[in-house]
């Protein structure tokens, strides 16, 4: 099976890997361009999400085409990294939650394979969001690494790029809502349609609007992930480490996507 790599904001390499090459994937939404290489002895794909640099916002990546790529290549597995606001005190800047639910705040993106037509009319079930071997091995993995590691938590996610208000910030938290970030739906969605077991370690990188007593800025959130890149990056390493090549949860069950199968 390969594994993917899915990096977020501050994690634009493949830094982990060796024998990296590049490849370019054509699929329907266009194209793809990521990485391929070896992991602690396992293949990897890894794609930075808002492409090299940082140049693609939240709001404008071609989320159906970098699922579409990795389940193309054959990746089976997921791991995604993802720089949030924290809306709980107790998740402090520099704690890593491992996220289980979603809030979807979203507004323009596509966010399904399934629009009828030669895909048909699809309706996937999400008690589950987030695979949960996937999420034990990222669990285990950043406690391994040395981060303040929180089992589960509820990401709200918002279309982006502004940062949000203080009053929407307080609505998340009563709604369930523990961190707030930009890209994990329709990430997780689609990774679910496509059959890929898919997991997010949400890196906190500040309290969100209204909660810090100052302004927010892009700057701090990109200065916190690159203060813990090398502890990021070995929890990767190792999460993929820990992850079976044999799959007994259900996320491989769901409708799969007909050109691709």
């Amino acid at each position: 099976m390969l594994f993917g790599i899915i990096g977020g904001s501050g994690l634009y390499d493949p830094g982990i890997m060796s024998e990296v090459r590049t490849e370019r994937v054509e699929t329907p939404f266009g194209e793809v361009e990521l990485y391929r290489g070896l992991c602690e002895g396992k293949e990897v794909a890894f794609l930075p999400r808002h492409g090299p640099g940082h140049t693609v916002p939240p709001h404008l990546i071609n989320y159906r085409a970098n699922i579409w790529a990795l389940r193309a290549l054959g990746v089976g597995r997921a791991v995604a990294t993802a720089a949030v606001g924290s809306l709980r005190r107790r998740l402090r800047p520099g704690d890593a939650v491992i996220i289980d639910q979603f809030l979807d705040f979203t507004k323009s993106r596509p966010a399904t394979f399934f629009t009828g037509g030669a895909y048909g009319v699809v309706h996937v079930d999400y008690t589950e969001p987030y695979c949960r071997e996937v999420r034990r091995a990222l669990l285990s993995a950043a406690r391994e690494a040395g981060l303040r590691a929180h089992d589960g938590g509820c990401y709200a996610c918002t279309e982006g790029p502004r940062f949000e208000t203080p009053a929407e910030i307080r609505m998340f938290a009563r709604l369930g809502a523990d961190v707030v970030g930009m890209t994990s739906v329709p990430e997780a969605v689609l990774a679910r349609e496509a059959g890929i077991c898919y997991g997010t370690v949400a890196m906190v990188t500040n309290y969100a609007a209204g909660m810090a007593g100052r302004p927010l800025s892009h700057q701090e959130v990109l200065d916190l992930m690159a203060a813990n890149a090398a502890r990021l990056r070995r929890l990767l390493a190792r999460a993929i480490e820990l992850m079976p090549a044999e799959r007994i949860c259900r996320c491989g069950e769901g409708p799969g996507l007909p050109e691709i199968e």
